[in-house]
C-alpha cells in the first residue's frame, strides 16, 4: 500500500513555511558551491556533479528551521548547515561505492562515472573539507558533536556491513544501525542552533531527540518507499536495498510470519544480491501479506510523535509550526 501524496493544500502551506528560510537556503546551496571551488579540475567537476543532482536539503533546513524557532540572527547556521550537508554527501558517496550503485537522485553517480578508486577519495575530501569548515568557525562543544556523529555513522555503516547478506538480522540490530546511521545526524543539526545561542543543556537534548526521532521516521518511510514505489519516482531502483543484501524493518517485520519457504527465498535473495531464481513481485506480495508495510508505517507514526513530544517545551512560532509539519511530510513523501 503506497503512502497518500501530499494535498495541494499542504503543499502551498509547506512552501509557505519554507518561504522563513528561503534566503537561508539559498545561502547554504551558494556556500556548498563556494566550497567546492578548487585548482584541482576533478573537484570542481565532481561538485557540480554532485550540486547538479539537488537532493532535499532535509537537514539543513532542519537546522535552519530549529534555529528560527531559536531566533538565532547570524550567519553561522549557514555554515553549519552546509557542514552538515557535506557530511551527509560523503556518506551517499561511499555507500554508492559499497552498494555498487548506479543512480544517485536520478542521475549516473560518481562511482560509476569516475571509479571508486577517485570516489573514495571525494568522499574523504568531503568528510575532511566539512570539519575544517566547522574548526574554522571555533566551536569546539559543535565540533566535538560533529566528530561523534561521524564516528558513530562510519560505525553505523560497519554493523550494516557486518549483517550484509545474512537474514538474521534482529529487529534490535536494525534500530542499531539506523541510529547510527541515519538518525544521529538528524539529531545533531537540529542540536547545533542550542550551541549558538548557548542553551541550556535540557533545550538542546530536547532538539536532539526531535531530531533523532524524525531520522528514524524518515528511514523507515524510506524502507516502505523501497517496496512501494518505483524507479523513475525513487531516482534509484525499486527493492533494491534487498537485492544490496540489507533486510529492512518491512521483512524483518515479516520474516516469523513466513513459511519456511518464503524464508528461503528471502534468504536466497539477500545471500546472492540477486533476483535471478525469485520474482520481486514475491517480496513485495510477502510484506503486504503479512500486514508487515502497514506495521512499518504506523512504527514510523510513532516516532513522528515522540519528536512532536520533543518541540513541547518550545514557544508557539511559524517555524515550530514548520518542524512539526515537517514530520507529517517525512510519513507522507513518495521519494
Amino acid at each position: 500500500m503506497s503512502a497518500p501524496n501530499p494535498t495541494y493544500e499542504q503543499v502551498s502551506r509547506a512552501e509557505r513555511l519554507i518561504d522563513l528560510i528561503a534566503p537561508k537556503l539559498q545561502m547554504v546551496e551558494e556556500e556548498l558551491r563556494r566550497n567546492f571551488q578548487s585548482n584541482i579540475q576533478t573537484i570542481h567537476d565532481v561538485g557540480e556533479h554532485i550540486l547538479g543532482g539537488g537532493g532535499k536539503r532535509l537537514r539543513p533546513a532542519l537546522l535552519l528551521l530549529v534555529s528560527k524557532m531559536l531566533r538565532y540572527d547570524g550567519y553561522r547556521d549557514v555554515v553549519y548547515a552546509a557542514v552538515i550537508e557535506f557530511i551527509h554527501t560523503a556518506t551517499l558517496v561511499h555507500d554508492d561505492i559499497i552498494d555498487e550503485a548506479e543512480i544517485r537522485r536520478g542521475r549516473t553517480s560518481i562511482n560509476y562515472r569516475w571509479g571508486n578508486n577517485l570516489t573514495v577519495l571525494v568522499g574523504d575530501y568531503l568528510y575532511t573539507h566539512s570539519m575544517n569548515l566547522a574548526l574554522a568557525e571555533g566551536n569546539l562543544e559543535i565540533l566535538r558533536l560533529l566528530s561523534n556523529v561521524t564516528i558513530r555513522m562510519i560505525e553505523g555503516e560497519i554493523l550494516g556491513l557486518e549483517q550484509n547478506g545474512h537474514s538474521d538480522l534482529t529487529i534490535d540490530d536494525y534500530f542499531e544501525i539506523v541510529g547510527r546511521k541515519t538518525a544521529a545526524l538528524f539529531g545533531a543539526c537540529c542540536r547545533i542552533p542550542a550551541y549558538l545561542l548557548d542553551l541550556p543543556e535540557s533545550s538542546a537534548a530536547s532538539l536532539f531527540n526531535y531530531g533523532f526521532n524524525l531520522g528514524v521516521c524518515f528511514q523507515l518511510i524510506d524502507d516502505l518507499l523501497d517496496f512501494t514505489s518505483s524507479t523513475e519516482v525513487l531516482g534509484k531502483p525499486a527493492l533494491s536495498d534487498l537485492k544490496e543484501g540489507k533486510l529492512t524493518l518491512p521483512l524483518l517485520l515479516a520474516l516469523p510470519r513466513a513459511s519456511v519457504k518464503e524464508r528461503e527465498k528471502i534468504a536466497r535473495v539477500a545471500s546472492a544480491k540477486s533476483f535471478d531464481d525469485v520474482d520481486p513481485a514475491e517480496m513485495i506480495d510477502l510484506v503486504t501479506r503479512y500486514d508487515a508495510l502497514d506495521e512499518t508505517r504506523a512504527i514510523a507514526r510513532d516516532y513522528a510523535s515522540r519528536a512532536r513530544a520533543a518541540l513541547e517545551p518550545f514557544s508557539d512560532s511559524a517555524a515550530k509550526e514548520a518542524l512539526d509539519m515537517a514530520l507529517d511530510f517525512v510519513l507522507e513523501r513518495d521519494r
